[in-house]
């Protein structure tokens, strides 16, 4: 699809994450990870089609600073080569950028000296990048020119000018970052190439540079038994009362029928059977015998930055475990509802709360509420908790304390636009923009968490 990808190299920041291990002492790790960390990786055969910019060491490097480090670093110099840039999910190539961000200043002295920071400690990393790092004032001055500069609007075509399109996934959740990676890239053409999780391979994308909103994975039946199960957009599957009535009946692979939508289910020769993946996919037609699928979303899920999905059970649970701490104050949550906010690098979850306060001499202070922040995220999954200490992929959640009443002006609003008053309820996640507006005019304090919560590799949690 694009032509001369063997002449130069991809700018790929690709990362491990922490193990553990099961109760029963199997090693546990995401997939990415069990690749990477591969013979089939290490000692891979030349490739004039994937060669990277970055070493081995920098990726195998478990350390996510010195990592991310070390990968821009040689992608600066290597500035010229680079024909494309990727990472899995698009959140994680704005956190790349957010990072070039903070430290240009101190990459462009490494250039400029041929010396490596002092945090690059790890041995085998440093050695590495020793060896090539040779001093280059002109590049270090260009980098300083371009990253001095307050607009970072097409900063990727400035500082990478050969590239010819970003390798990110951007359908689903990671849709909510198109915009921003268009400002940074000046419209390059984003390319979703594959569709996969830890648990089985599932497609391809048959034509990678289309529109992201015309994206659709060509199913490879070889990769594992595929079933499906119909989706109603408007009925949860898992709100079939399975003691009086029978759940629809899983269909074949060839039997799906276009423009219906439906749950995925494998079964994989890894031994998982009859395993709900938990997304929802439309065919959206067929390639020879094999069906095509848009990503819709994952079932059940409200907030997610990066690789963390949130569900309402879990939301709700985290809330009323920080509500517990406004007990001293005589106050309670009367009412909430989220956001995930990716205008900030990395994104970060937003909370609204409206507060019923009981005594106005003893509301709860910003300490107090502050530490709610922190419980609500200590009740989240170990994914979410992973994100913010090892991968520092989501940022630090954020409490948005509202006026009394604004819970009622949202209902209002809701009815105004056609909703019914006797089934409306409070929507635990908001994206649409005038609700946005309303509750964000009637925030009157914000407050965000102020350590990170507890997470360990050690075991799964």
């Amino acid at each position: 699809h694009v032509a001369g990808l063997d002449k130069g190299k991809g700018l790929y920041f690709l990362f491990v994450k922490s193990e553990t291990r099961t109760p029963g002492g199997l090693l546990a790790r995401p997939v990415l990870t069990s690749y990477y960390k591969s013979d089939h990786f290490k000692t891979r055969l030349y490739d004039p089609y994937n060669v990277y910019t970055s070493p081995n060491e920098a990726i195998l490097c478990p350390d996510s600073f010195q990592s991310m480090y070390t990968q821009m670093l040689c992608g600066l110099l290597d500035r010229h080569q680079v024909l494309r840039l990727g990472v899995v999910f698009a959140s994680g190539l704005l956190r790349a950028i957010r990072f070039l961000q903070l430290n240009w200043r101190q990459l462009a002295h490494d250039m400029e000296t041929g010396s490596l920071n002092s945090k690059i400690t790890d041995p085998s990393l440093r050695e590495c990048i020793v060896k090539t790092l040779k001093p280059n004032p002109e590049l270090a001055q260009f980098v300083r020119h371009e990253c001095s500069k307050d607009d970072w609007e097409g900063i990727i075509v400035r500082i990478w000018p050969n590239t010819k399109y970003l390798d990110v996934i951007v359908t689903g959740a990671m849709a909510q970052y198109i915009p921003t990676l268009d400002y940074y890239s000046g419209g390059l053409p984003l390319a979703c190439t594959m569709y996969a999780s830890s648990e089985c391979y599932f497609g391809l994308n048959l034509n990678p540079m289309c529109k992201p909103s015309e994206v659709s994975y060509t199913i490879m039946p070889n990769m594992a038994y595929f079933e499906f199960l119909p989706h109603e957009p408007n009925l949860d599957s898992t709100s079939f009362d399975f003691t009086h009535e029978l759940p629809p009946k899983l269909v074949d692979l060839m039997d799906v029928e276009v423009g219906k939508e439906y749950e995925l289910v494998i079964t994989t020769y890894a031994g998982l059977c009859r395993y709900r993946v938990g997304d929802i996919l439309r065919v959206t037609g067929f390639h020879n015998s094999a069906p095509q699928f848009h990503f819709i979303r994952r079932k059940n899920v409200l907030l997610s930055i990066d690789s963390d999905k949130t569900d309402e059970a879990e939301l709700q649970t985290a809330v009323e475990n920080a509500s517990h701490l406004l007990r001293e104050h005589n106050a309670s949550v009367v009412e909430y509802t989220s956001h995930a906010d990716t205008k900030t690098i990395p994104g970060h979850y937003v909370v609204y709360w409206e507060l019923l306060v009981k005594d106005s001499t003893n509301s709860p202070d910003n300490d107090t509420l502050e530490q709610c922040c922190l419980a609500m995220e200590e009740s989240l999954n170990s994914v979410y908790r992973q994100g913010r200490v090892a991968d520092n992929s989501i940022g630090p959640l954020e409490i948005r304390v509202v006026k009394n009443g604004t819970f009622e002006e949202l209902m209002d609003y809701a009815i105004s636009r056609g909703a019914s008053i006797n089934q409306y309820k409070v929507p635990r996640c908001v994206n649409f923009t005038p609700i946005m507006e309303l509750l964000d005019s009637r925030v009157v304090s914000a407050h965000f968490s102020p350590d990170l919560p507890h997470w360990s590799p050690e075991r799964s949690q």
